[in-house]
């Protein structure tokens, strides 16, 4: 017993470690203070009528009319019944947020390093380099969660698939099915995607290896395990991912059918994103160099360059003062061409230095699969500015057309290189190598990286111009002013090599004075530890810090009644707002308070973006009715904000007399143009047959209205003396919603491109809209057979190995 403790209380002495370093970045938190995450506070305002109804119903709705219209909450806050591994996932998630994340990184990172025979001391030092990178704890400052909560669990993915195939299959086995079920848990597929890259990477140099080996056989053994524990992790996941997948091809993820744009043009049609919009956030070449020289391009938009500042100085004396210290303290550093940065993804200069290092010590498969990752990821991340890989993979590569902001894949390199860096120094400490050889391995990268962070000392302000993307607007805001900005952006790049100059000798002196045999292991260790951490920590306190905590109560409801959301929350009918003092379609704050008609969220309904586009950015008021736009919300004259009632809103449900026919998307959504939607609407001819009625007879006495409003339940009576077409303004969504008139299940229409229509008999009827989603109960079968057999297959595998070792 004595020696099961000491063996592992090294282990829990690291995990006591991780946790106090999580919590003391964070601090906040012992003060019950939350992060402001501005992601998270948009969410929150979509995702509140979900949660209030959960409250009242203790069930799901899957469906909110909260925003866009109406929407799946599939990738919007929902519970699957059964998830069993979201109850692990808290439990290794124990902190307060974003401490929880943070530790996260550093746990699964120390189990990969474990993995690859890094000592304890040394991983720990790894596990706190890689969780303190500044992209991933910028994330968490902006509130990409789901981001930051799949990027933790990718070293842990890993190290199951490297436990397998250094053959030791079962605990590999275990590993891979649980952390790769964690990481499709952590619901950001963009992520899981990237990974999927890493690992395709180290299986070519695997099979590569074992072909050269002649040892075939035994990695195609554990490929074999690793697909059944991958399926396995998929099976346990099912819910969310059949949903996902049903949802995405009606999402802007999914294939467009038009084949014009909003001003009548033709265009290609579309199977996913858009190039531009895939594009847009392409890392720039020369800014890779922002992983090794934390403000290379200036930073993030805005930066805070101080009171000695060039810009300052020149702004005291022309205008307030209080105008330009804020206006330092907000200065557009930025001079890349991305459209926004909020800092940079810096890696460390130190990493950087030791990945180098490792790329000199290192030998075998492992090097050759983490400088291949790290080669493929930036080369991607260029996006539009290497245009020949960026459109083969759009063109070819199955998936990766539904993803957007291509730099996001630096995460894969962000994550190799502090592995092949924390090999590297396992090399220098081990007793492999002669002294020799580690003196020229440490020589050759101080004069390649030393000798990169000089050269950008001592003549980078004579090599670039410094101009950004906006350069224009201060320019003509005051003859002179965009010199002191363009003088600012030089002083911080100059300051910044220097810094970056410094760490790299400081770093290379210690590592020559251990080769000297004048330092020890581990004194070594712990002074490059907290040469690292002094690194990362003091430039990721630039951007996330103290200051973006605030009160529980104010992150909790982030969002107080105006004067104008009081007034129109006293009308206690079913109807939806247009907020146009925001871009509708980036805004969950109404969606807190109202029925949106815009909202927030990556992946929206790709025909109701399209009506948008089309539509409602034009202005089409007869759109706006029939998508029951009873309130509009702007700004007068003097910018204050102002309520406008639409007495022209058409209500929930109304019958028309006519249904124009047409032949395509295109012209559906053109049939809007001029559509009378209080007596008309518009169908695709893919949808009726050749008994459709097209018109009706008028009825002056026929009625029929919304009587009973559920998030996942509508309920309508109608009256009429014939039969009537009914266009209800809500979203069509044929994968869930069930119409039944008296109970009985009756077939329903899209029509007005986004919107349900059916015909009503004559009569007194009950009509009910109910959201029945049947991916949920299949996806619920197939994740508790996967539960089983994860467990079956676990337990069996372990005691038929206990006995063959009794033999």
């Amino acid at each position: 017993m004595k020696n099961l403790i000491n063996k592992f209380f090294p282990f829990a002495v690291v995990i006591l470690i991780f946790v106090i370093v999580s919590v003391a970045y964070f601090s906040p938190i012992l003060e019950g203070k939350k992060i402001f995450q501005n992601d998270i506070k948009q969410f929150t305002g979509m995702a509140k009528e979900v949660n209030d109804f959960r409250k009242e119903n203790n069930a799901e709705p899957y469906w909110t009319n909260a925003a866009f219209g109406g929407m799946p909450t599939y990738n919007l806050s929902a519970l699957y019944p059964n998830n069993y591994i979201k109850k692990l996932d808290k439990l290794l998630r124990f902190l307060p947020r974003p401490a929880d994340y943070l530790f996260l990184y550093f746990f699964s990172f120390f189990v990969l390093l474990l993995v690859l025979k890094v000592d304890y001391k040394l991983a720990t030092l790894g596990a706190l380099a890689f969780g303190f990178s500044t992209y991933y704890i910028i994330i968490l400052g902006v509130g990409h969660n789901a981001k930051a909560h799949a990027i933790a669990y990718m070293p842990m993915v890993l190290a199951g698939i490297i436990l397998v195939l250094q053959q030791k299959y079962l605990w590999g086995f275990v590993l891979t099915a649980i952390a790769m079920s964690l990481e499709i848990n952590a619901s950001h597929p963009q992520m899981t995607y990237y990974l999927l890259f890493m690992v395709l990477i180290l299986g070519v140099v695997y099979l590569i290896d074992a072909f050269k080996e002649k040892q075939l056989p035994t990695f195609f053994k554990s490929i074999a395990i690793l697909m059944v524990a991958v399926i396995l992790a998929v099976g346990t996941n099912a819910t969310s991912l059949l949903a996902t997948k049903e949802y995405a091809a009606h999402s802007t993820r999914g294939k467009s059918e038009l084949t014009i744009t909003p001003n009548g043009s033709s265009k290609k049609p579309s199977k996913g994103l858009d190039k531009e919009y895939i594009t847009q956030y392409s890392y720039g070449i020369l800014e890779t160099f922002n992983l090794f020289i934390p403000r290379f391009m200036g930073g993030g938009n805005y930066e805070d360059v101080g009171l000695d500042s060039n810009i300052y100085q020149f702004l005291k004396g022309k205008t307030d003062p209080r105008r330009a210290k804020e206006f330092a303290k907000f200065a557009p550093m930025y001079w890349g061409k991305q459209p926004i940065v909020e800092a940079p993804a810096y890696i460390g200069a130190i990493l950087v230095f030791l990945f180098v290092l490792g790329i000199f010590l290192v030998k075998g498969k492992l090097k050759k699969w983490l400088v291949g990752v790290v080669i493929f990821s930036i080369l991607l991340s260029w996006g539009k500015n290497f245009n020949m890989l960026t459109n083969f993979f759009i063109d070819y590569v199955p998936l990766y057309n539904k993803f957007r902001a291509v730099s996001s894949i630096q995460v894969i390199a962000e994550l190799a290189i502090p592995i092949l860096g924390i090999l590297g120094l396992k090399e220098l400490f081990s007793t492999t190598n002669s002294s020799e050889i580690k003196l020229k391995a440490l020589k050759s990268t101080f004069y390649i990286v030393g000798g990169l962070a000089l050269t950008f000392t001592l003549f980078g302000s004579s090599l670039f111009a410094f101009e950004g993307l906006r350069d224009a607007n201060y320019n003509s805001m005051l003859p002179g002013f965009l010199d002191a900005i363009i003088a600012d952006r030089k002083a911080i790049f100059f300051k910044d090599s220097l810094r970056s100059l410094i760490l790299i000798t400081l770093s290379a002196s210690i590592l020559w004075l251990f080769v000297k045999e004048k330092l020890n292991k581990n004194t070594t260790t712990v002074i490059i530890a907290c040469l690292i951490l002094f690194d990362l920590v003091s430039v990721d306190r630039r951007y996330v810090n103290n200051e973006d905590f605030l009160s529980a109560k104010k992150v909790d409801k982030p969002f107080v009644a105006s004067e104008v959301d009081k007034e129109i929350l006293k009308d206690k009918s079913y109807y939806r707002v247009a907020n146009f003092i925001v871009n509708p379609m980036n805004d969950g704050s109404t969606s807190y308070f109202h029925k949106s008609i815009g909202g927030y969220h990556a992946a929206k309904l790709r025909r109701y973006q399209e009506l948008y586009d089309y539509q409602i950015s034009k202005n089409n008021i007869e759109v706006l009715n029939m998508m029951n736009t009873k309130y509009f919300i702007f700004e007068d004259g003097s910018g204050r904000e102002t309520l406008q009632q639409n007495p022209d809103a058409n209500g929930n449900v109304w019958f028309v007399k006519n249904i124009k026919v047409v032949n395509n998307a295109n012209e559906e959504i053109k049939a809007l143009d001029s559509l009378k939607t209080k007596t008309e609407a518009v169908i695709d001819k893919r949808f009726v047959d050749e008994n459709f009625k097209t018109s009706f007879p008028k009825d002056s006495t026929a009625t029929i209205q919304l009587v009973t409003y559920k998030t996942n339940e509508l309920t309508y009576k109608s009256n009429s003396n014939s039969n009537q077409f009914a266009v209800f303004s809500e979203i069509y969504y044929k994968d869930g919603w069930n119409a039944y008139i008296d109970g009985k299940l009756t077939p329903y229409y899209r029509v007005n491109y986004v919107l349900r229509g059916m015909e009503i008999p004559k009569g007194k009827h009950t009509i009910e809209f109910k959201f029945e989603p049947t991916v949920i109960k299949k996806g619920n079968s197939i994740t508790l057979a996967s539960y089983a057999l994860l467990l079956i297959i676990s337990f069996g595998w372990f005691f038929v190995d206990k006995k063959k070792k009794n033999v």
